[in-house]
């Protein structure tokens, strides 16, 4: 006779298998810090605004998270080029995504420096402005020895030893010596392979500490916007309106109508979702004025979004010292501003040298501190001297400016990444589809993705080249 525990035993064998639990989706608690970043630029005007001198004092706080962001970009940028270099089986295909992108980097400018010819010759915002001897010492102590001329600044790639290109914060020196660990690994073949998967591990670890270093993003915007708002007030703006709101605008119509245009006739996508995708990005730059702070970040979403390690790492980080779009309408404008200010408007001829002047300049003061100011006064020195004393004008409103600047430099390196990915068909389209329909999110946690194909394993687009 059936015991009551073999009974109990044949109606659980004959019973069905339960259904396996779901998997416990995580919470993503991050969409609570970018209202609080919100929040805080908002207090952060209402402070410089009702207690100036206390705004001021707030700067530190802004500087410190900017500088901890900067801390975490040449660990970031090593390890994502590494990995993606050494895991592509021809090294020529490095060499063209790179001669592409360098040379669209190029055509982009040039086609910024045109817009912004034109809309500041149909502007002539400066007009009827008068300096004053305090703003002509303020224009000249602008200009900085840090902007290089071009021997010097390629000679200044090549980093003291090893080590100090980590150590310095220089971009182009982590670039430089991540290419050649890159192609160093790829030429050991299997051997490599476990150095790349501690790689992989040290990256993710980065990520990591960049995403508890993000909590702290809300204290920095409200301190770097209460500063610049106590700093220079509403006042000082008025004069200058019609300057800030021809850049906004030239800005906009190149983001928007040249950008969009381009990416739509190349990859097929509508920069507006594009530009949904990464809105966090832009809020933080927003918020900080530096488009540094989004560097990180921009190379993990575009690998995220479906372009290849070999692309996203070259394209991002060479982009951000040569595709500088924003860079190129304002120093532009400040050019045609200041000529106007002084009584002394360039003609076209006179115009279109100096401009190119400052293309090159621009590259030579990559990395510099409030480049876009000091690259305007240090080329206005060696080109046309006489255009120095204006530069005190525009210092009132720099910063506010500089917001317009970063947004746009991160909106072109953006586009370049999804573009340079498309000619070099390093990019899985399907993907970037359900990405920016919100089918498959980013993982805001690691800002990595935790199924990622392990170092050293080839996508599918990658093992064909």
């Amino acid at each position: 006779m059936p015991t009551k525990t073999s009974r109990r035993a044949a109606v659980a064998a004959s019973s069905p298998d339960p259904a396996p639990a779901a998997p416990r989706v995580k919470r993503d608690r991050t969409h609570y810090l970018y209202i609080a970043v919100i929040i805080a630029v908002v207090l952060g005007i209402a402070v410089g605004l009702i207690w100036p001198d206390a705004g001021v004092e707030l700067k530190p706080l802004g500087t410190g998270f900017v500088n901890l962001i900067k801390m975490m970009i040449s660990p970031i940028i090593f390890c994502t080029i590494v990995l993606g270099i050494g895991s592509v089986r021809k090294a020529a295909k490095v060499g063209a995504v790179g001669g592409i992108a360098l040379a669209y980097f190029l055509v982009m400018s040039l086609v910024a420096l045109a817009i912004g010819l034109v809309v500041g010759n149909v502007l002539h915002p400066g007009e009827g402005l008068h300096l004053t001897a305090a703003l002509k010492q303020t224009g000249h102590a602008q200009v900085s020895g840090d902007a290089l001329p071009p021997v010097d600044f390629v000679l200044s790639i090549i980093p003291t030893s090893f080590v100090s290109a980590f150590t310095e914060g220089q971009v182009l020196q982590t670039l430089l010596v991540a290419l050649l660990a890159g192609f160093a690994l790829q030429a050991m073949g299997p051997l490599g392979q476990p150095v790349l998967r501690g790689v992989e591990h040290i990256q993710r670890l980065v990520f990591r500490i960049l995403a508890m270093v993000m909590w702290a993003a809300p204290v920095g915007a409200f301190g770097a916007i209460a500063a610049v708002t106590g700093s220079a007030g509403l006042d000082a703006l008025k004069s200058l309106a019609v300057l800030m709101a021809g850049f906004y605008v030239t800005c906009f119509l190149f983001v928007f109508v040249v950008l969009g245009a381009v990416l739509r006739i190349v990859s097929g996508l509508n920069v507006f979702s594009l530009f949904k995708y990464l809105a966090r990005e832009f809020l933080l730059i927003l918020s900080t004025s530096s488009s540094e702070s989004a560097l990180p970040r921009l190379i993990a979403k575009m690998e995220h979004l479906g372009v290849s390690k070999p692309v996203v790492g070259i394209t991002v980080p060479t982009g951000y010292s040569f595709n500088l779009d924003g860079t190129m309408i304002y120093m532009t404008m400040a050019s045609l501003y200041i000529a106007d200010a002084l009584g002394t408007p360039m003609s076209v001829g006179e115009q279109i040298p100096l401009l190119l002047f400052l293309l090159l300049a621009s590259k030579g003061a990559a990395g510099v501190s409030g480049a876009g100011l000091a690259t305007l006064a240090g080329g206005l020195q060696s080109h046309k001297p006489a255009l120095v004393d204006g530069v005190g004008l525009i210092v009132g409103i720099d910063r506010f400016m500089s917001e317009a600047r970063a947004l746009t430099n991160f909106a072109g390196n953006a586009v370049a990444t999804v573009l340079i990915g498309t000619w070099t068909k390093e990019i899985d389209t399907q993907r970037v589809r359900r990405v920016l329909a919100g089918e498959l999110p980013f993982d805001e946690t690691t800002l990595l993705d935790e199924d990622a194909a392990p170092a050293g394993v080839p996508e599918k687009e990658l093992a064909k080249a």
